[in-house]
């Protein structure tokens, strides 16, 4: 970017315009001139006479004080730098892949369709915090470590299915294998987004004492409930004489423990009873969990008034040479 530090100095032009005006006024508009029977002499000399030299002359004279103008404007050239400082986010999406996520009452597609698109949407709208992703049904599984090549995650994402793990539902395994993929984060927040179904019923690990776990490392979980209320989901079952059929059958989703892994961690509980709903729920969990960008920017300036000053003098320099010689005007 190019900028003027002193633009009043384009005043003198006006002032340039108006000497000359007055200067021709005050000599009536003709030069001085001398009778000659002929100019012969004067080509023999090799000196030109005309009015072609003349505006030459004076084209030199303008394009020289025009550019001593620009020069005392001081142009300078600009450089800009911004600096950029960001409290990045780790956020761990720990995905219940159990059996019970076949559950249809997310229709026409399985809850656990439904939750991979959500999660997909959700990475798609991140755009400098790592995010890794870990699975678990029987026991945890780490599908994608943290990172920012949202790419490979959500190529690792669409290939997740249900029978990936042996069935079951290990919730507060989960919650250890998030923490230990966020233990050596350096990030100001670090979040686990846990989605289930159902009831922990597999696994060591006791998921209130994995919650307190991860509050004594300053992990906040968001725990987010599937499904919707009634008490019975429609499930696929293949049946070797009828060929695939649904049939209802009770879901359990223990709410009140998500509610208090929540509450132990600073986070919170949601229920997504449709997909509409986990939409939502994922668009607030993105808000409240929003990355905090600072810039500053800087612009440097240097002086360029030498590529119109070196160049003024040399157009200066050229009319007085052309003037005194070639050009020679007489008197």
């Amino acid at each position: 970017m190019l900028r003027f530090a002193n633009p009043l100095a384009f005043a003198l032009v006006g002032l340039i315009v108006a000497g000359l005006l007055l200067r021709r006024r005050l000599s009536g508009g003709r030069r001085p001139r001398l009778l000659f029977t002929g100019t012969r002499l004067l080509r023999d000399a090799g000196l030109v006479a005309g009015r072609v030299p003349l505006r030459l002359l004076a084209g030199l004279r303008i394009a020289a004080l025009a550019l001593l103008v620009v020069a005392a404007a001081r142009p300078q050239a600009g450089h800009r730098r911004v600096e950029v400082s960001s409290e990045g986010i780790d956020v761990v999406i720990a995905l219940d892949v159990s059996g019970s996520m076949r559950a249809e009452d997310f229709r026409p597609k399985n809850r656990l369709h439904v939750a991979k698109e959500v999660v997909a949407s959700f990475i798609d709208g991140r755009a400098s915090d790592r995010i890794g992703l870990v699975l678990f049904a029987g026991r945890a599984f780490v599908q994608c470590p943290l990172t920012l090549d949202y790419g490979i995650l959500k190529e690792q994402l669409a290939t997740v299915k249900i029978g990936m793990l042996e069935d079951g539902t290990a919730i507060g395994s989960a919650i250890a294998s998030s923490v230990n993929r966020l233990r050596a984060s350096e990030a100001k927040s670090r979040v686990i987004i846990l989605v289930t179904d159902g009831v922990n019923n597999a696994g060591n690990i006791d998921p209130i004492t994995a919650a307190r776990l991860a509050a004594a490392m300053k992990v906040k979980i968001h725990t987010v409930g599937v499904g919707r209320p009634g008490g019975e989901a429609l499930f696929p079952v293949d049946d070797p004489v009828f060929g695939k059929r649904m049939v209802r059958l009770e879901a359990q989703l223990d709410e009140k423990t998500l509610s208090a892994i929540a509450d132990s961690t600073g986070g919170e509980y949601f229920r997504a009873s449709d997909p509409a709903a986990l939409r939502e729920i994922f668009d607030r969990i993105g808000e409240m969990e929003k990355t905090k960008i600072e810039s500053v920017e800087f612009v440097d300036y240097e002086e360029r008034a030498g590529w119109f000053l070196l160049p003024a003098v040399g157009l200066l320099a050229l009319e007085s040479g052309l003037a005194a010689t070639r050009f020679l005007v007489v008197p």
